[in-house]
C-alpha cells in the first residue's frame, strides 16, 4: 500500500536537438527518411540535471551545459524515491552499466540512461521516438556506412560534474 505522506519530487525529461535542426533539413537528403533531431537527454530531479556520456554519468544544474536550454521539457511524473536514495542508485550505476567507458552511441548512450532511470523513479518510459532513433538511423545504408565512424563518437556535453570516478583506465 501506498504511504500518501510520503514526499513526491518532480522528474523531468530534458531533450536537446545536437543537431540544432539541422537532421530535420538534412536527414531526408542524407539518409532518404526524416529525422526530427538527434537527440541527447537528461533525467531532471531534485534541483539538479543528471546525464550520461562519454564520462560517465554527470550532473549540473538544469540547463547548465554547453548545450543551454532543453528543446524540449518532458514531465515523467512523480517519484517518492528521496534523493539520498537516488545518489546511491546513479553512484552503484556509476560503477557498473555507466561507467564512461561503457558509453556506445547506438547501444548505450544517454538515452538509454534516462529510459532506465526515468523507469526505476516514476514506472515510465521516455518517449519512443528517441529510443527508436539509432536503429532509424542504422536501418538506412547511409547509417551503416557511417556506423563505423559514430561508433567512435562519444558525446559528453562539456558543463557538468562527473558524478563518479567517470572513464576508468
Amino acid at each position: 500500500m501506498m504511504d500518501h505522506n510520503a514526499t513526491q519530487y518532480n522528474v523531468q525529461l530534458y531533450i536537446y536537438d545536437l543537431s540544432r535542426g539541422m537532421a530535420r533539413s538534412l536527414s531526408p537528403i542524407m539518409l532518404g527518411k526524416q529525422l526530427d533531431g538527434i537527440w541527447h537527454t537528461a533525467i531532471v530531479a531534485y534541483g539538479d540535471e543528471f546525464f550520461f556520456g562519454g564520462e560517465g554519468i554527470s550532473s549540473c544544474p538544469p540547463g547548465g551545459t554547453m548545450l543551454g536550454p532543453p528543446d524540449t521539457v518532458v514531465e515523467l511524473g512523480e517519484t517518492e524515491v528521496s534523493e539520498e536514495i537516488f545518489m546511491d542508485y546513479l553512484s552503484a550505476l556509476g560503477e557498473s552499466t555507466y561507467r564512461g567507458d561503457k558509453y556506445r552511441l547506438f547501444e548505450h548512450n544517454c538515452n538509454t540512461f534516462t529510459n532506465e532511470v526515468a523507469q526505476f523513479m516514476t514506472g515510465s518510459s521516455i518517449p519512443s521516438y528517441i529510443t527508436d532513433l539509432p536503429s532509424e538511423v542504422l536501418s538506412t545504408p547511409f547509417g551503416q556506412i557511417l556506423r563505423p565512424i559514430l561508433d567512435s563518437i562519444h558525446i559528453a556535453p562539456p558543463g557538468g560534474n562527473v558524478i563518479n570516478g567517470g572513464r576508468t583506465q
